[in-house]
């Protein structure tokens, strides 16, 4: 794989498929783990990191999974191929960030990578479309066993994982799903929904995690506690959850179409015109109105698209990927222009 393979755009949670795809962007699971015998990132020094970093990349090159996976040592990378990593969730802000020592192992299918020296040793996360919390679960704690065996990971018989930060402690799990709520946005449900989502201890963050907004209504719902619950607990309850949501958000779209059915044609209608017309977007506007476009696919509302396209669209419009697909770098006012250009000739090209 190279950035070239990742620009297609092909792979991962791009895809738009799986249960309930129409609402539910991405399911994620990740886990933290330390080696036992040594510091944590912030505590090691630069060639112990090195050190880290060897031993993971030897035992997960040993892995089936990881047969033709790509390894992408940090320091190595551009500014601009470090934030097209973010813009993809393939990596963290805090690992871009970070020097010598750190890592990425990706796997062919851009479904399984692997942080290393991070905030702990190592991050390993399955990213799939659709809910497909088990499934990603399933896929990372075999690899997860795989690693254990092979590596020893610190871990307390009384609290279970250790980890760099004490919130993680216990099963070192982060378990997510990216939802797409334009539905409850409209109909004004959405501070309800999430205060009651906040009540059952789940945190809602925006379209890069913590810190971030919701852009493009996306929000994205995860668990807080690691503690004292096990895996298989911590996912049924956040599937609960999210299912639940699912549920409010097609309703709400429902009764919208049913009583408000002008309002909903003609604010998608405006936003594919703007999206097909524009010659200068700045990334904001065009991830709301892909947002809204995205809405007007999965009601019926526009035909000549599907959910893959837009998915994409999503990811190709942001900073770092038309600087990668210009091949050069771009202020904000020519990137405001390149994603015009892009949104154009993708759409024009998917009306024919």
């Amino acid at each position: 794989m190279n950035f070239e393979e990742l620009l297609k755009g092909k792979k991962g949670w791009l895809r738009g498929d799986g249960p309930g795809s129409e609402i539910v962007f991405s399911s994620r699971v990740r886990l933290a783990r330390n080696l036992a015998d040594h510091l944590f990132p912030s505590r090691a020094t630069p060639s112990e990191k090195k050190e880290v970093m060897e031993e993971i990349v030897s035992a997960i090159n040993s892995i089936p999974h990881f047969r033709n996976c790509t390894i992408l040592k940090i320091e190595e990378l551009s500014e601009i191929d470090r934030q097209l990593l973010v813009e993809r969730y393939l990596i963290s802000r805090e690992l871009s960030n970070k020097k010598a020592g750190s890592a990425v192992i990706i796997d062919s299918k851009e479904v399984v990578t692997a942080m290393i020296n991070e905030e702990d040793h190592i991050r390993m996360q399955a990213l799939m479309p659709g809910l497909r919390l088990e499934k990603c679960w399933e896929m990372i704690n075999e690899i997860d066993d795989q690693l254990e065996r092979l590596l020893g990971f610190a871990f307390s018989p009384q609290i279970g994982y250790l980890t760099a930060c004490p919130t993680n402690v216990g099963t070192a799990i982060r378990v997510s799903a990216m939802l797409h709520l334009p539905g409850l946005i409209l109909s004004k449900q959405i501070d309800q929904v999430l205060q009651a989502v906040a009540k059952l201890h789940l945190a809602v963050r925006g379209l890069y995690g913590e810190g971030t907004e919701a852009s493009g209504n996306l929000f994205q719902i995860s668990n807080q506690i690691t503690l004292g619950k096990s895996e298989s607990e911590i996912i049924a309850t956040l599937e609960k959850v999210v299912l639940q949501v699912i549920e409010t958000e097609r309703n709400a779209r429902k009764v919208l179409l049913k009583t408000n059915a002008d309002f909903l044609y003609d604010r998608v209608g405006r936003a594919y015109g703007i999206l097909s017309n524009a010659h200068i977007i700045t990334s904001r506007e065009a991830i709301d109105l892909l947002s809204t476009l995205r809405m007007g696919i999965d009601l019926g509302i526009v035909h000549e698209l599907d959910r893959q396209a837009i998915n994409e669209l999503f990811i190709l419009t942001q900073p770092a990927h038309l600087q990668r697909i210009n091949g050069r770098e771009l202020d904000a006012v020519s990137r405001d222009i390149e994603r015009g250009n892009l949104l154009r000739s993708r759409l024009v090209k998917s009306k024919q």
